[in-house]
């Protein structure tokens, strides 16, 4: 009797398990998508649990503009060129008052405005990643032979919704063109994730990467606004400009959320084609990111 009460209660719990965690993920599903209806335009989100296999997603097949967050992608293709010896971090770049030259966002031109110093290529990173500097990505990209090897390399790793193929210059140039560089919420979370796994690159670039990642001081009200201090968070953002009616074209933030609890999870947030103010559409990812911090800190 015992025995068949045990094996009662067994299958009972196999068969509520299931339905349990598929209604946890759905009242989550409703929460973020809730929370982003808060302001208008796209809102693409992807999040996974690294420690096991939970995903979810909004607006999963939308093409979203990456803006500077595809300085993540460009420096992993960097590392992997210098992983094969084709570049070196200590190689030097001899930067040139033509350099300086482009009118885009640059703290490297602020402090270099008649170029004229040797920077090393974990300089230009740093600055790419950390200050999301325009003017050190071209030239890692002019380093790593363009746009087209960079997005090669991408593709290589199984990343396929993702397009690289305008450079910051070229950007700059027609409001069209941003639209260019796109990704959608899915590709960006598996690039994420192989990252985390650091199996694309050696340990030296991975935690290199990592390093200028949690460094950077952009986008602190995005993934970062409403966290605990002890989350540690290694993400890239990005950022459009405004135009003539009003519209962003996106105001992103990608990256690896460490918890204390020691769990992690990776997550995107894309946000475009939106008229609210950036204050508004910041506050949005922050309540997005801390659901996530509070579902995973809880399971």
């Amino acid at each position: 009797m015992k025995v068949k009460t045990l094996r009662r209660m067994l299958l009972a719990t196999l068969f509520v398990l299931p339905n349990l965690l598929f209604a946890q993920k759905s009242d989550f599903k409703s929460q973020l998508e809730s929370i982003t209806k808060q302001i208008d335009g796209i809102a693409g989100v992807a999040v996974k649990d690294l420690g096991g296999n939970e995903t979810l997603f909004l607006n999963a097949d939308h093409k979203f503009p990456m803006l500077s967050s595809f300085k993540f992608p460009i420096a992993m293709a960097v590392l992997d060129q210098v992983d094969k010896g084709k570049l070196a971090l200590d190689q030097k770049y001899h930067l040139t008052k033509e350099d300086v030259q482009l009118k885009t966002y640059s703290p490297l031109r602020d402090k270099y405005p008649d170029g004229n110093v040797d920077l090393t290529i974990a300089d230009l990173l740093a600055s790419m990643v950390s200050l999301s500097d325009n003017i050190a990505c071209d030239i890692l990209f002019k380093l790593a032979g363009g746009t087209k090897p960079v997005q090669d390399y991408v593709h290589s790793l199984g990343v396929k919704d993702i397009a690289i193929v305008a450079n910051e210059e070229q950007m700059g140039q027609d409001w069209n063109v941003q639209y260019t560089n796109w990704c959608k919420p899915g590709a960006m979370l598996q690039l994420l994730d192989i990252f985390y796994k650091g199996k694309n690159l050696s340990k030296s670039s991975h935690d290199f990467l990592s390093k200028i990642m949690i460094d950077g001081p952009t986008g602190m009200n995005r993934i970062k606004g409403q966290l605990p201090k002890e989350a540690v968070v290694a993400h890239k953002t990005g950022t459009s400009g405004t135009n003539d009616k009003g519209v962003m074209a996106a105001v992103n933030d990608v990256g690896v959320l460490k918890m204390a609890n020691g769990k992690s999870f990776a997550i995107v947030l894309f946000m475009s084609n939106s008229t609210a103010e950036l204050k508004a559409i910041e506050s949005v990812m922050a309540q997005v990111s801390k659901a996530a911090y509070e579902h995973y800190a809880a399971k």
